[in-house]
């Protein structure tokens, strides 16, 4: 499960660093890597890092909880 839960942090990561692109420059990565946001790898691409967002939603308590809470 530590593998998945790497690689789901690595396209989240990813996904994020092309946002910032978008964000700061118009520059899709992905659409450019791909040939354009409606081809299918692109779309691809988009739907599994949206599923590993998704999937990390499962790590917000261990992110939120309180650093005085003694471990289990």
């Amino acid at each position: 499960m530590k593998t998945f839960n790497v690689i789901a942090l690595l396209l989240l990561i990813i996904g994020g660093i092309n946002w910032l692109l978008v964000g700061l420059f118009q520059y899709d990565l992905v659409a450019a890597i791909f040939g354009g946001q409606d081809s299918v790898g692109a779309r691809v691409i988009y739907t599994i890092v949206g599923i590993c967002a998704l999937y990390s939603i499962r790590f917000f308590s261990d992110v939120t909880e309180d650093e005085h809470t003694p471990a289990r």
